[in-house]
């Protein structure tokens, strides 16, 4: 009886190990290694709902090259291209390389999806608005901050977490409230630590709301919302790492660029 139930427990362990080999098998092999690979057709494409990958990747989904699969968040069609369910995914710069680090399966391809530009989304009735922000974004180019703060979460080792941005201390809020509309599943750009929205982008429109004499209110909400929030008036701005498009230039008007940044592609590493 006890060699049976050896037996039996042996043969339950070689099945139990069976059944995982067979599930990580399961996931293919990558398949996408160049803009070349995707522009030959038959892959699928994995985008967060309304990004510039999504704008972008529309194309190929019209001309019949590819299959766009799209995700409320990033992290979802990172999850999804883990799994194997896509081939890649079309994301932002920055956040692909905190995807990257947290997954040693994944890699970013060496050359970018295409090159952008950030700015801020503005209402195109609030020309008055506009023209603030852009003379504060000017002041904090040239006075170091608005460098200090994107070195302060996309630095190097040395460098990150050395510059937080910090309000003046006799500054003066009495102009009321800047909203700000984004989508806080975008780090370092903006995400939840603690329970409080932060990134390079929430500390910029600190910066610009203290310039501005007012008091930031941040606003999470998806991301194809950000656009529909500033053009009803429930914002007054979207800062969401917001490429400027002719698309969306449709809708909204953009102040000047903050940030350079490129799209990029995300594959598994295998």
């Amino acid at each position: 009886m006890k060699n049976m139930k050896k037996f039996t427990a042996l043969a339950l362990a070689a099945v139990f190990a069976l059944s995982l080999a067979a599930c990580g098998s399961s996931v293919p092999e990558n398949t996408v290694n160049s803009m070349a690979d995707i522009e030959a057709g038959g892959k699928k494409i994995g985008v967060q709902t309304g990004t510039t990958g999504d704008i972008l990747s529309t194309s190929y989904e019209d001309d019949g090259l590819a299959t766009v699969e799209r995700y409320n968040k990033g992290a979802d069609a990172v999850q999804s291209l883990k799994q194997g369910k896509i081939d890649c995914v079309i994301i932002d710069a920055e956040p692909a390389k905190v995807f990257v680090e947290k997954n040693s399966d994944l890699k970013v391809l060496d050359e970018p999806f295409i090159e952008e530009e950030y700015a801020i989304s503005i209402d195109k009735s609030n020309s008055a608005l506009k023209e603030e922000i852009n003379a504060a974004l000017a002041e904090l180019k040239a006075d170091g901050t608005l460098d200090a703060i994107k070195k302060n979460y996309t630095g190097s080792d040395e460098e990150k977490g050395k510059t937080p941005y910090e309000s003046p201390a006799d500054v003066d809020r009495s102009n009321g409230k800047l909203i700000m509309a984004t989508n806080a599943e975008f780090p370092p750009y903006e995400y939840y630590e603690d329970g409080k929205i932060i990134g390079i982008d929430a500390d910029m429109a600190r910066a610009v709301a203290d310039k501005l004499g007012r008091e930031l209110d941040i606003q999470d909400m998806a991301f194809d919302s950000v656009i529909a929030a500033v053009t009803s008036g429930k914002a007054d701005v979207g800062v969401s790492g917001m490429t400027v498009t002719e698309e969306r230039l449709k809708n909204v008007d953009f102040t000047d660029t903050y940030a350079d940044s490129k799209q990029v592609i995300i594959v598994r590493a295998k």
